[in-house]
């Protein structure tokens, strides 16, 4: 892997699979170090609408991070350690499966699931 990143280019807004390709997530926000002898060095991926209302941010990014804290539980977002990410490309493949990743909130699967599932013809929709 290479050791220079552009994050807005490389990693944000990335769809992030596991080792099996099943859809982790996008990355929606970084959490970097801020060493005092050299660049940030990225630490881990953020994903989830909590890293991605703070990113936001706002009045609108608050509202984003206080109702996926009500759904979700946490006001926290997925944390993804940088270590597990194998490639970068044109998405992101980890080394680890999503069952063995500590939290991956499943909000989106909750809403296909409850609610945008029970509007008629969604059924019929690509996935």
């Amino acid at each position: 892997m290479t050791d220079v990143l552009h994050a807005g280019l490389d990693l944000l807004d990335r769809q992030i699979v596991d080792r099996d390709g099943e859809l982790v997530g996008k990355v929606d926000d970084l959490e970097l170090t801020d060493p005092e002898d050299g660049p940030p060095r990225l630490v881990a991926l953020l994903t989830g609408a909590q890293a991605y209302g703070t990113r936001l941010g706002g009045r609108l990014g608050g509202w984003i991070v206080s109702a996926a804290g009500r759904l979700g539980g946490t006001k926290q977002p997925v944390r993804i350690p940088f270590e597990l990410v194998e490639k970068v490309g044109p998405s992101i493949r980890l080394s680890a499966a999503v069952s063995e990743l500590e939290r991956v909130e499943r909000v989106d699967h909750w809403l296909r699931d409850n609610f945008i599932g029970r509007i008629p013809g969604a059924g019929n929709a690509p996935e």
